[in-house]
């Protein structure tokens, strides 16, 4: 029994994309100039085109047309303690080494710094009130030049009264607050604790990250409180990750480095699909 036409034009479109015919990144023929490639009907080629859309390999942008989806080459965060430093995986030194490491180049943006009253998440997670005060740092980070991910810390106001007034700065900090928590207050982080969400993305990552609008790109946001030597709750870390260029790896014990392909400049394989690609 022969397939319905519409997916012989899907196949068709999707081997012309995986052969290079037609490049990632490039628009689509016109819904009429498909119905004359294929002799189809018009709602013959919407139904091929929304299959495409399905599989995630074209987007529709309104007004513009139909393109196919950018090719990612996804980066892996180790979200594992460097075991000699104790720097959490995905802050700003271990990611600036981690990019650099996979021959791809990193930038962040200047911290957009304010002091907000605590919401619920905010409260629970760092053990205080909601409604006090909080000093928020926001920055952006980009991977070859393509919006990667989003990262939100907030520290309690006790800190800057304790002389980390560097916090309230919006410039970037050498070494890292955390580094420099320990060296200005005598505030040392023993550890971290993350915890991993996934969810669809708002309206303002959507643009941000440009992903396509119906959500069918989900997005990683982990939550990384930070642990003073007393127990006390110093830190809390929000970073969103969007899922279709993010890998997340976590090491567990005495374990080897990641094995780099030696002609993508990627690291080993991370998913089932990639092992057999």
């Amino acid at each position: 029994m022969a397939e319905p036409m519409y997916r012989q034009i899907a196949d068709d479109l999707r081997g012309k994309i995986d052969s290079g015919e037609i490049a990632h990144g490039a628009q689509l023929p016109t819904e009429i100039e498909l119905m004359d490639a294929y002799s189809a009907s018009r709602n013959t080629v919407r139904d091929a085109i929304k299959l495409l859309t399905t599989r995630g390999m074209v987007e529709p942008r309104p007004g513009q047309g139909t393109f196919v989806v950018e090719k990612i080459n996804p980066f892996v965060t180790t979200l594992t303690a460097d075991p000699h430093t104790g720097r959490g995986g995905g802050e700003e030194g271990v990611y600036i080494a981690e990019v650099a490491a996979s021959h791809r180049e990193s930038e962040i943006s200047d911290p957009r710094v304010e002091i907000q009253k605590a919401d619920r998440v905010v409260a629970a997670s760092l053990r205080i009130e909601e409604g006090d005060q909080v000093v928020s740092r926001h920055q952006q980070r980009f991977i070859d030049g393509l919006p990667w991910s989003l990262q939100t810390s907030f520290y309690p106001m006790t800190l800057v009264t304790q002389g980390a007034t560097r916090l309230l700065e919006a410039t970037d900090i050498f070494g890292g607050a955390v580094a420099y928590l320990a060296s200005t207050c005598g505030i040392q982080q023993a550890g971290y604790r993350d915890t991993i969400a996934v969810r669809a993305p708002d309206e303002d990552e959507i643009r941000f990250f440009k992903l396509p609008v119906d959500g069918r790109v989900s997005v990683f946001e982990i939550f990384r409180v930070g642990f003073g030597k007393e127990g006390n709750r110093i830190r809390l870390t929000i970073t969103v990750y969007p899922a279709d260029r993010n890998r997340l790896r976590i090491d567990v014990g005495s374990v080897p480095p990641p094995r780099r392909r030696a002609t993508a400049a990627t690291e080993e394989p991370t998913t089932q699909a990639e092992r057999t690609a």
